[in-house]
Formats: C-alpha cells, structure tokens, sequence
C-alpha cells in the first residue's frame, strides 16, 4: 500500500489544536500570575532584540530624515518667495502712500492758489524743494525754479498752510529761499483779531519767531493768528504767518518777549508756491498743473 505525499499529510484537527492552545494559554495565565516567570523573560528577550530593532528601523528613519529634509527645502523656497512678495508689496504700498499724500498736499496748493488769486492780484508757480541744509544754523532751501521760469527775486514762497520764506538768490534753473526761521529774515504781519501792525523776525531756531518791539501791554493774546499785512508789497495781504505761543510781560522792561510758531514749513513737504504779482508777471506765466480728481 502506497503512502500519501508528504504535502497531503494532514496535522491535527481543528479541535484538537484549539484544546491544545487554550491549555496552553491557561498554563501561560497561571504561570504569569503565581510564578511570575515570563514578565523577566520578555525583558531579557526585549533588552537582547533592542538592537536588532534599531537596526531594523533605520532605513524607515532614513526616509522620514529625506522625506523631512525635501519639505523643509520647499517650505523653505517658498518662505524665500514670499518674503520677496512681502517686501515688494510693502515697497508699493510705500510708494502708493508717498503719492497720496503728494496729491493731497498738491490739491491743498491748488485750493490755496485759488483763494490767493481770488483775493488778491497774485499769480503761483509751482516749485519743487531740491536741496535743503544739513546745517541747522543754515536756514535756506533751494528750489527747481529760477530765471528761466519767470521766477525774480524777493518773490514770497508759500506752501497749503502759510508764509515759508522769500526768494534771495536767483540762478537760471534754480533759486534759493531764505526761510522765516532764518535771524536776518523780517516780515511785516498784522494780529487777524484786531489788526494790530508789527514784524516778525526768524530767530535762528527751528518753528521760532519773534515779535519785537511791542510795549508790555500791547492788546496780543496767545493763539493770536498772524498774517502778512502786505506793507512793503513783497507779501500779499492775508497769507498766515505763525501763531502766538508764547508771551513774557515784565513790568522793568518796556517791550514784551512775544514768540510765535510758524505756520507753513518746509519740513512737511516736497512742493512750494512762489508768488508774485499780476503786472510784475510776464505775459505768458507758468500755470499751475492740472491735477486729476481722486477716485472714491
């Protein structure tokens, strides 16, 4: 009688297995709760395999440490990209505020222009501030204007706000303004209150004016609001000059200590007017430019 092949032999039965691992497990329970063998035995076997499993893991780790470094390259491109649109946005945005506050300080000249023109015989020409000292001590600016575009000296330049300087050095594509702050500079102005006459002189300090030569009870009050009375007709009458902010009366002294702040100033903008008057215009004067609406 022939045997079957050794691959059709068959083991033991289902059940027969299943009551030998279920006797097997039971022996295990027991042995685990009264001798306490096996929880030794796994930590010697796991402390004698822990090398073999770090060494098993390596490449795994290998692949998180490539994987990782390729995501860092690409978080890292586009950090660089958008830092770059960053700063490109903000070098626009700067620029897009420069040109707002630009056309309203052009729009507040244009309406200065405007009133100046209305009420008195003046004409405006636009100048542009090209240089300005270094020196504190050195009180004058220089201008884009001179000769070549009608411009003549002892001229008043003005900005939106009020009386900047005069026009006291002349070139053919330049000119230079000596600022009221500047010590040898005079304006004849008048109180808007009461109309009270005086001048007012640059002290050599920066947002500084002095009214001399006004008695100790002279009707001045702090905030007084000066303006250009136009005696001398270099200034035409009406533009503001400065504000009173400071008054000192000692009665030993005949003369009150009256200091004033300057109301136009160069050191807020780019853009000036220089004035003249109608008949000493030339007959073609240079118009101020047309400035478009802002868009809402």
């Amino acid at each position: 009688m022939k045997t079957a092949p050794q691959f059709f032999r068959h083991g033991p039965g289902p059940f027969t297995r299943l009551f030998v691992f279920a006797l097997l497990s039971c022996l295990l329970i027991a042995e685990d709760v009264r001798f306490k063998y096996f929880p030794e035995l796994r930590q010697t076997i796991g402390v004698v395999i822990f090398p073999f499993q770090k060494v098993a893991y390596i490449p795994a780790n290998i692949y998180d440490q490539v994987d990782k470094f390729i995501a860092n390259l690409y978080l890292l491109e586009e950090n660089t990209r958008l830092r770059e649109q960053y700063l490109e946005n903000q070098a626009q945005l700067l620029r897009m505020h420069s040109l707002e506050a630009e056309n309203i300080q052009l729009r507040e000249l244009l309406g200065a222009v405007r009133e100046i023109e209305t009420q008195t015989k003046t004409k405006a020409v636009l100048a542009e501030i090209l240089y300005t000292p270094r020196d504190p001590f050195n009180h004058k600016i220089t201008l884009n204007k001179g000769s070549q575009h009608h411009i003549q000296l002892g001229q008043a330049v003005i900005d939106d706000k009020g009386i900047v300087g005069q026009i006291t050095q002349l070139y053919p594509w330049s000119s230079e303004v000596t600022l009221l702050t500047d010590k040898d500079h005079s304006v004849p102005v008048q109180v808007a209150r009461n109309s009270l006459r005086s001048v007012i002189s640059g002290t050599g300090k920066n947002n500084e004016l002095e009214l001399r030569y006004l008695s100790v009870n002279t009707d001045i009050q702090l905030g007084d609001l000066l303006v250009t009375s136009g005696i001398g007709g270099v200034y035409p009458v009406g533009i503001p000059v400065a504000i009173v902010q400071r008054i000192e009366r000692d009665p030993v002294d005949d003369f009150a200590q009256i200091i004033g702040t300057p109301i136009g100033g160069v050191d807020r903008n780019r853009q000036v007017l220089v004035l003249s008057l109608v008949d000493s215009m030339p007959h073609d004067p240079i118009e101020m430019p047309e400035i478009e609406s802002q868009k809402n």
